[in-house]
């Protein structure tokens, strides 16, 4: 076979019905009919002299040669992708575009406010999607294009994937604004000697603090696991319950409810936050535009915690406001 007879379009659809594992969401990934889409994979399959997927059910599973294949035809289809993008001159004001961002609630309520607002100055014609994702196929999402930017704590990648980090916090603990049993410095003992509320998306584990409190051989009870940290910071304040969670992050959801903001009893190391794109988006004008406006973003708002009024040597007003 030689390469002037290959139409690389073919190669596109090659790619997709890898990625998605499925005809029906590959065909409407590529906006083309299922005939269309399976006459493409036919032709291919007679250039290659191979069936490159097998149907089982409704997922298609690739061959031994799509596997071997998929990664020397992904990196040219990006290339070229991105050699065509840098040709381009990226006009924020005139871009029509969609950005994915990979977010869970807590970067979510820390960067989507202020990143709108910039970007509807700036970009109007942007629109922003932002997904949870799972931290074991961030890599995965990052390198099919499925996200553009993704925040998270700092993970295991491959080389594949750049990464800077944005921000530094630390942990709080949150109680009810007069809770009958702590003074004005939150000691180890008053700690431990409370029941806690853990916020966490699965069902079993520890909190990075009880990883904390384990390494000086302590443990605390645990009275009620959820999913998400504002419904906590209500249960803190109609219970005598304590919650443990990241500052800048407690600063905004406690706004409503009045807690009291402590600093954690032990020293712990930062939090850090990291921002991530794939090495194919790395010199990409409009991914740059956009990582530049997170992480001018998140310089701006370190800034303005370093000036806020300390509550409890915490950070943040721990009231309403």
């Amino acid at each position: 076979m030689h390469i002037s007879r290959v139409d690389l379009n073919l190669f596109v659809v090659l790619d997709t019905i890898y990625r998605e594992g499925n005809i029906t969401r590959a065909s409407q990934a590529l906006k083309l009919s299922q005939p269309a889409l399976s006459h493409a994979l036919g032709r291919l399959r007679e250039l290659l002299k191979d069936p490159l997927f097998v149907r089982q059910g409704s997922a298609m599973v690739p061959t031994s040669l799509t596997r071997n294949l998929i990664g020397p035809v992904r990196q040219s289809l990006q290339t070229l992708e991105l050699s065509v993008r840098q040709s381009q001159r990226f006009d924020p004001a005139q871009t029509r575009r969609q950005f994915h961002l990979g977010l869970r609630d807590v970067f979510e309520a820390t960067i989507l406010p202020a990143l709108i607002r910039s970007i509807e100055c700036q970009a109007s014609g942007v629109e922003l999607i932002s997904a949870r994702t799972d931290r074991r196929t961030l890599e995965a999402e990052l390198a099919a294009g499925a996200l553009d930017l993704a925040l998270d704590i700092p993970l295991p990648t491959s080389d594949a994937i750049r990464q800077t980090r944005v921000s530094r916090d630390r942990l709080i603990v949150m109680a009810r604004t007069g809770h009958p049993a702590l003074r004005d410095l939150l000691t180890l003992a008053d700690y431990l000697a409370q029941t806690h509320i853990l916020v966490s998306s699965r069902r079993q584990g520890r909190g990075l603090e009880d990883f904390e409190l384990n390494r000086e051989g302590y443990r605390r009870r645990i009275g009620l696991r959820c999913q998400h940290y504002f419904a906590a910071c209500r249960v803190v304040s109609q219970t005598d319950w304590l919650l443990t969670m990241p500052e800048q992050y407690a600063c905004i959801a406690n706004a409503q409810f009045g807690n009291r903001i402590m600093p954690f009893p032990l020293p712990t190391q930062p939090l850090d936050v990291h921002l991530y794109w794939h090495v194919s988006v790395d010199h990409d004008p409009a991914n740059q535009w956009l990582r530049e406006q997170c992480i001018a973003l998140f310089a701006q708002e370190g800034r303005g915690r370093t000036g806020a009024t300390a509550v409890d040597d915490a950070g943040c007003d721990d009231g309403p406001g």
